[in-house]
């Protein structure tokens, strides 16, 4: 993280609070605490949390502007076989004021009517996969109407699942689906259970223990069909609190700044790997993603391809019946916290909008 903190400059906090929200004086009274949860891993008997979150959970520079306020931060380690269903019903209860998580169970939560918004986008999306069994002669999703796929409902890759399904002229109803967790699914494939399997990085353990055979990834599809997962607060919190927003989207910004940078890949793709108990090839090809360079891929601007993708996570939550109502997208993002914290780090000519093959 040395590296991080010397790459970035910023103006002093005090100085650049964003001129449309309210200063910290007209702000409520400062909590205690900001709860943050991500998805965890345990490492070494202490949780490693994925992606840009583990940075921000170790930024000195975030912990000592929260010192100065007297607030301290508590990370709420998520397990990743239900990430959704937890982070979801920790926001309802008030068990958290942020979460690093994704597109689709967001989406859910809001059509219930707890509002959540999106503070910082995480990256241009994670790769999915669909595994099928070694012996199998299916080479396409086509090949598959009418079998066993296991597929995680409600679950962000859900989404990619579903276009890919309608790219082919097909429903998801035209299949069986088994509603299995990842763990779960990995298992019914293995054990010949399931036809296929719909996925994430963990197909190439599959197919590198040749109990897989992948047949199709989202590096063939546009950037669209991976699945999203952005930093998340609570309406009420984003708009009572917007410097200590800032602050903790800041300290996103710092991370992924970080992190695209090409000689830090390495290094990142490393402690990933060693978060998830993979080993480091897994998290290199998963990476690797051939139309996009990597520094463009940690892009956080809030790109039109942002609000589309959004849309259509609410256009495929109606359809397979996951949400009885629309939610409005345009009060989801909050891009106003990204545009003063690139300001503020200097950062606001690091990356260009592109458009996204």
């Amino acid at each position: 993280m040395t590296a991080m903190k010397n790459f970035v400059c910023w103006v002093a906090l005090a100085c650049g609070l964003m001129a449309g929200i309210a200063s910290t004086e007209t702000s409520a009274a400062d909590p205690q605490t900001i709860r943050i949860a991500a998805v965890a891993m345990q490492v070494a008997g202490k949780p490693g949390y994925m992606a840009a979150a583990q940075y921000v959970s170790e930024d000195q520079t975030l912990l000592a502007e929260l010192e100065k306020r007297h607030v301290r931060l508590e990370w709420i380690p998520i397990s990743p076989t239900s990430v959704a269903a937890l982070v979801n019903e920790d926001f309802t209860s008030h068990r958290i004021d942020f979460a690093f998580y994704g597109d689709l169970p967001s989406v859910i939560l809001n059509a219930s009517g707890f509002q959540t918004r999106l503070v910082a986008p995480g990256n241009l999306g994670n790769n999915v996969y669909l595994v099928v069994p070694p012996t199998s002669t299916a080479k396409s999703i086509a090949d598959l109407k009418g079998k066993r796929i296991a597929l995680h409902r409600g679950r962000p890759w859900e989404v990619s699942f579903g276009k890919l399904v309608a790219s082919n002229g097909l429903k998801v109803t035209d299949f069986k689906i088994v509603n299995l967790n990842p763990q779960a699914g990995a298992s019914a494939l293995v054990a010949g259970s399931v036809d296929a399997f719909f996925t994430l990085d963990d197909a190439y353990l599959l197919s590198d223990r040749n109990v897989g055979r992948i047949i199709w990834s989202s590096h063939r599809a546009p950037v669209d069909w991976k699945m999203r997962a952005e930093l998340w607060g609570t309406r009420e919190f984003v708009e009572q609190h917007p410097d200590l927003t800032q602050l903790l989207v800041n300290s996103e910004l710092r991370a992924v700044a970080w992190i695209s940078q090409e000689q830090n890949r390495s290094r990142y793709i490393k402690d990933l790997a060693d978060r998830y108990g993979y080993p480091q090839s897994v998290v290199q090809r998963d990476s690797d993603n051939a139309n996009i360079s990597w520094k463009d891929y940690w892009s956080p601007l809030y790109t039109p391809s942002v609000t589309q993708h959004y849309e259509a996570v609410v256009a495929y939550a109606r359809s397979a019946n996951l949400i009885r109502s629309d939610v409005d997208v345009k009060t989801l993002i909050v891009p106003t916290f990204v545009r003063e914290g690139l300001k503020q780090l200097s950062l606001d000519h690091y990356w260009v909008a592109q458009a996204t093959p």
